[in-house]
């Protein structure tokens, strides 16, 4: 391990994370009673700007008088380049005790969050609040994948942050036909066999943008959380999306849609196998100390310091999800 030791973001359940439009509070009650680990209000892209001011109050409301439970309540500001953003930090931040997380869209560089950084700062020592608000960012642009790295070192509040796969292919002129979904003409072909023939395999266009940032969350302690599948009528295209962000490292999946939120539970859910598994490991691991051995074998594989991390952050995982059930 590096001598450089990277503090970890505050732990939190993250599996599914439920997008709720603000300007529609009649959602409220019901992603409250949903299965969702994280619902967010949203007073950016699924509000329309005449609707921004009432979607605010909506969302005051609803986080003050509804009850959630022990889900991560976090709120979708406005991008930092329109006149919203500040009023939603404010106005939310100053009202709503009950606010877990600030969701920062399209931040490009270190610096939009250290603007958000600072109003919530003086709004919590102003206000005396006690509970800590945590971020979460988008990376949906061009600059923002260039920034990266510089961005998941930006603030002690970053927690997370997701993929935002529409905005993204937008800003990099990418061909795309679903949000987060494939196309068809990204594909490989196989060299000629005996016959002449070729077989065709579908690529994902997703997949450097989505190891960089998960590498840029696992290097400086954050959760990698994929973004939006757009076709809400597909599960079986979201649950393949879904393995792919969960086989690279991603944490967790939005659902932009109720039907959503139990296909990312599961996948993202670690199976009765995996955790026995892990156990097994770790059983392993202390009866060797026990012994005095230096060497680990299970089922005739060695098992190294890597594969004992791994079974730990599982059945921390898992624990959680015990727990929040």
């Amino acid at each position: 391990m590096s001598f450089t030791i990277i503090e970890q973001a505050t732990p939190r359940l993250h599996r599914s994370e439920l997008a709720v439009p603000g300007s529609n509070p009649g959602m409220f009650e019901k992603a409250a009673k949903s299965a969702a680990d994280i619902v967010f209000l949203d007073c950016e892209d699924a509000v329309a700007p005449d609707d921004k001011e009432q979607a605010r109050k909506n969302i005051i409301q609803g986080l003050n008088e509804i009850d959630w439970g022990n889900k991560t309540m976090m709120v979708r500001i406005n991008g930092l380049d329109t006149h919203y953003m500040y009023r939603d930090v404010v106005d939310i931040v100053e009202a709503c005790p009950r606010l877990d997380m600030i969701l920062i869209p399209k931040a490009g560089t270190a610096a939009d969050v250290y603007a958000v950084d600072m109003m919530v700062t003086q709004i919590e020592v102003a206000k005396k609040r006690t509970k800590r608000i945590g971020f979460e960012v988008l990376i949906e642009t061009a600059l923002g994948m260039a920034n990266v790295e510089a961005i998941a070192q930006s603030s002690k509040r970053l927690e997370a942050m997701s993929f935002g796969v529409a905005d993204y292919a937008a800003s990099t002129r990418a061909r795309t036909t679903v949000i987060g979904g494939v196309n068809k003409d990204s594909v490989v072909l196989s060299d000629k066999d005996e016959n002449g023939e070729r077989q065709t395999f579908w690529t994902d266009p997703w997949h450097a943008a989505q190891t960089r940032m998960m590498v840029a969350c696992r290097a400086y302690g954050l959760r990698p959380i994929d973004g939006p599948f757009g076709d809400f009528g597909d599960p079986d295209g979201y649950i393949a999306a879904a393995n792919r962000a969960a086989v690279l490292g991603y944490e967790g999946k939005w659902a932009i849609h109720p039907s959503q939120i139990e296909l990312a539970n599961k996948v993202y859910t670690p199976s009765d196998a995996e955790v026995t598994k892990a156990r097994r490991i770790l059983d392993a691991m202390a009866q060797a100390a026990k012994e005095g051995r230096g060497a680990v074998s299970l089922d005739g594989r060695l098992i190294d310091i890597a594969s004992i991390r791994m079974a730990e952050a599982l059945i921390k995982k898992a624990d959680a999800i015990s727990a929040a059930r």
